[in-house]
């Protein structure tokens, strides 16, 4: 039949055929990977995926392997879970952090994007020399001021949720130290209100940074209140005289370089600062009292640990020094387990270029997507994933600042988070003086933790309240600390039916 062809008519088909063989085999070349995208076109597979974030990826792993697509809500979620995909995720320049987050930061602080990518990185250079590992210790005994002053309005003895006593210490503490010292929170009513629609705002976070305002109305009310507190203070900020007169606190040192670039945007900022400083810091003391009191052994060694260190309790106003936080290396160990346990859902990059991952290619415009919650209970990184077990932080070398190898609590890369060292420092001293101070008992069970959501580390679920009472010397009082009264560490609230402790 081809002989009746005409020539040119024979060659221009076999040059299609040539071209649509060449696509057919580049397409097999770059194919990407599996999407689970559902029905419902924009929507995807966003009703599913919001329902319970976490499962809907675990599963998503167990259908489609190691690497996968989520599509919802208009977004393509490309997931790794192995070495290959994380190391694309930490290493490769084809992925950027700042576009992932640009639009989450503009939602949620009203920072616009091209401000935000005009400060980030001069942003981070500036945090992470004022609380970096090896200027963090100059805090210390600032925050040895601020707790003994809060952990005094507790009084000798009481019951309070766990989580609200952790926000009585930390919110002021916080604000004192990084901000200025009684910035908003010199009278109770601007205390009580301030707690309130941070709390709101913090709780919303995640919602505030993909909605519109409009849609949720309380939040949207507590974050302009925020703003104009900050709008409020930003001048008292710029004008305090640290006690060090060496020394600027860590939002001046920020508001010098947002007012050099980016004037009018320093209360955005300020709001910013306050949440990153504050939001995982929180629930990450409230899971290491959690466990610590849980676990009558590791109660009794810590609380033994501390009398011998610091002597009886009674004493006045004692500090806790870089030396005695060496000599206190459980209780380090118990803080970055506790985050092992309670790590973010997620941590995104976008891919700006498209970038093979085994033998997928990941086209531009997603988000790659990796989870810290479920790395960090893979049995081949972690034996045991789901047991508390501070121990296993002996074979991290502390010393010199480096984690267990696949922990990636505080993100990877070039810009992992920049307050980690201050907010270690910070949790480590507050844990302390607590139980320096007081025999504690939890009254509740030990609480669930929030699968709704997939940034930071998750809140728990429900009540958990702890009885509080001023010590007697432990060094002669051979009972130790007083036994929890809540229940072991429950299964967790997942569906494989996994158990802590």
């Amino acid at each position: 039949m081809s002989e009746d062809l005409h020539p040119g008519v024979a060659a221009l088909a076999a040059l299609l055929a040539g071209v649509a063989l060449l696509l057919v085999l580049r397409r097999r070349g770059s194919r990407r990977p599996p999407c689970t995208a559902g029905w419902i076109p924009w929507v995807g597979a966003g009703l599913r995926f919001g329902k319970a974030p976490l499962e809907f990826i675990e599963q998503a792993r167990a259908q489609y392997g190691p690497v996968f697509t989520i599509f919802a809500m208009g977004k393509r979620m490309t997931f790794v879970t192995e070495e290959e995909g994380i190391n694309v995720f930490l290493k490769s320049k084809e992925v950027n952090f700042e576009l992932a987050v640009q639009n989450p930061v503009y939602h949620t602080a009203s920072i616009p994007k091209n401000v935000f990518l005009t400060l980030h990185e001069k942003l981070y250079i500036t945090m992470k020399g004022k609380m970096g590992a090896f200027n963090v210790y100059r805090f210390a005994e600032q925050l040895n001021e601020e707790f003994h002053e809060r952990l005094e309005d507790l009084g000798p003895h009481g019951t309070m949720d766990l989580i609200s006593l952790v926000r009585h210490l930390l919110y002021p503490v916080t604000v004192n130290v990084l901000f200025k010292k009684a910035l908003f929170l010199s009278y109770k009513k601007k205390t009580e209100d301030f707690c309130q629609h941070f709390q709101i705002y913090d709780e919303g976070f995640e919602c505030g940074s993909q909605m519109p305002e409009w849609l949720l109305r309380n939040w949207s009310k507590s974050k302009r209140w925020l703003l104009a507190l900050f709008e409020e203070s930003i001048p008292d900020i710029k004008a305090y005289k640290p006690e060090r007169a060496d020394s600027m606190t860590l939002m001046q040192a920020v508001l010098d370089v947002v007012e050099g670039v980016a004037a009018g945007h320093s209360a955005s900022c300020a709001l910013l600062m306050l949440w990153a400083s504050l939001s995982n810091a929180v629930p990450v003391t409230f899971w290491t009292l959690a466990f610590i009191l849980s676990h009558a052994d590791i109660h009794k060694t810590i609380v033994e640990g501390i009398s011998s260190v610091l002597g009886g309790a009674g004493k006045e106003k004692i500090r806790v020094t870089q030396d005695t936080l060496k000599k206190l290396s459980l209780i380090k160990w118990c803080i970055l387990e506790a985050i092992r346990l309670r790590a973010p859902g997620v941590i995104t990059r976008k891919v700006v270029k498209p970038v093979k991952i085994l033998n997928y290619t990941v086209p531009s415009g997603d988000l790659l997507m990796l989870s810290p919650f479920w790395l960090h209970r893979n049995p081949q990184y972690f034996p045991d994933p789901e047991s508390f077990k501070p121990e296993r932080w002996k074979e991290a070398d502390l010393e010199k600042h480096a984690f267990l190898e696949h922990y990636m609590a505080f993100g990877g890369g070039k810009f992992q988070c920049p307050g980690r060292w201050f907010a270690l420092l910070e949790i480590q001293i507050c844990i302390i003086l607590i139980l320096y101070k007081y025999d504690c008992s939890l009254l509740d069970p030990f609480p669930m933790q929030s699968h709704l959501h997939l940034v930071g580390v998750p809140q728990p679920e429900g009540q958990c309240r702890i009885e509080y009472n001023e010590r007697c010397d432990v060094l002669h009082d051979p009972r130790g600390p007083a036994p929890s009264r809540g229940a072991t560490p429950p299964a967790t609230h997942l569906p494989s039916g996994h158990q802590e402790g």
